[in-house]
């Protein structure tokens, strides 16, 4: 039997997974990991089991409830929905403060949108903290693995390594968010409902009494307590103003806005702009706080580079490799071929052209259901319709 810690967000996919894991005869450790705003106050219910529970030599801490009103995937109400599932699971329960672990996650998110690109943050709280700092947790209560309740998939490959696939729900499949985990600890990771599609999960946590069964799945960014990131983003960095002009691709100035940070590639609602015909945002240019509006041709893009890559099987250095590449969460794979190349970076040819390429956005390429690895994408282009193959 082996001891797994688990990171449980109070929704029902963590919480299947509690129950799946338990049955097959693991050790589990239920975790929920506070990383949130500082609490502002604090009562006398508690979600820690034990004030004397597991702890990391004070880098991480056990810490009680507390009130507040955040929407997303770890409020209060999530800890208190997480511990109902342990207690009824019987299962340790711990809510471990990551607060300055996740500052990390919150400076990148403001100084991404500050510099006009887009980011992600899930993808780094799976990289920093949900497959980084809570290994170093498992490593010091003697866990051997880490679990999430992710849509993905672990086989075991024909070369007898680990493998990283596609989730069997299509619909849900969060292979995407999973790219950037260190190659070396996937066979310390377990993903237990990635083969199953979501209503079976739902059904599953009916059957066993799970209040959470019905529970709505978080969609808000959950330091975002407001909804507004734009919002959230000037109460981070006060002294900056991104206020400028809107343009079109020919240069005409057609109106100003008040922050890029309001803007992303590929968006054409909220402009405040009427222009008659559909128009998109094509660029962002930091160097002049200036949005760039064009038709969907402008956006049509055959090519980008990425760095920051994360590479999860071998690939040859400047060899084209067909493969399916995601540019971002909720898009489908688009055939193309990637290369790998040098100083950890990569570069991805469509087929077809792609709308609403967007910097700092990861791409994550494929082979059929498998992840191959991906990077952090710093530039596009077109090239008139023509795309290069193999």
């Amino acid at each position: 039997m082996a001891r797994v810690v688990l990171a449980m967000s109070g929704g029902v996919d963590s919480s299947v997974a509690a129950h799946l894991l338990k049955d097959a005869g693991h050790d589990v450790i239920g975790v929920f990991m506070r990383h949130g705003e500082p609490p502002a106050t604090a009562c006398s219910t508690g979600l820690a089991q034990a004030a004397g529970g597991p702890q990391l030599g004070g880098a991480l801490a056990i810490v009680s409830h507390r009130t507040d009103h955040k929407q997303g995937c770890c409020t209060a109400s999530d800890a208190l929905d997480a511990r109902r599932v342990a207690d009824r699971l019987d299962i340790p329960f711990y809510a471990i403060d990551f607060q300055q672990d996740f500052n990390r996650i919150i400076d990148y998110f403001v100084d991404e949108y500050t510099a006009a690109r887009t980011p992600n943050p899930c993808v780094m709280c799976n990289n920093w903290i949900k497959f980084g700092r809570l290994f170093d947790y498992a490593d010091s209560i003697g866990a051997e693995f880490v679990a999430t309740g992710h849509y993905a998939r672990l086989e075991t490959d024909a070369d007898g390594q680990p493998a990283l696939l596609r989730g069997i729900d299509t619909s849900k499949d969060q292979s995407y968010v999973l790219f950037g985990i260190e190659r070396e600890l996937l066979p310390r990771m377990l993903l237990p409902v990635g083969s199953f599609e979501k209503p079976e999960i739902r059904r599953r946590a009916g059957e066993i009494g799970l209040a959470v069964a019905e529970k709505k799945d978080s969609q808000e960014i959950c330091f975002v307590t407001s909804g507004d990131h734009a919002e959230f983003i000037r109460r981070r960095r006060p002294g900056v103003d991104l206020s400028g002009e809107v343009v079109t691709t020919s240069g005409q100035v057609v109106g100003t806005h008040n922050g890029l940070e309001r803007f992303t590639i590929g968006q054409r609602r909220g402009l405040g702009i009427a222009l008659g015909d559909p128009y998109f945002v094509v660029r962002l240019e930091p160097e002049t706080n200036r949005v760039v509006l064009g038709t969907k041709d402008d956006l049509a893009r055959n090519e980008l580079t990425a760095d920051r890559t994360n590479w999860l099987v071998d690939i040859p250095l400047n060899e084209p490799t067909r493969c399916l590449a995601k540019i971002r969460y909720n898009a489908r794979p688009a055939d193309g071929v990637v290369e790998r190349l040098a100083g950890d970076r990569l570069r991805v040819t469509f087929d077809a052209p792609q709308y609403g390429v967007a910097p700092g956005q990861a791409v994550v390429c494929y082979d059929g259901d498998r992840v191959l690895g991906g990077g952090w994408i710093e530039t596009t282009s077109a090239t008139n319709g023509c795309s290069r193959g193999l």
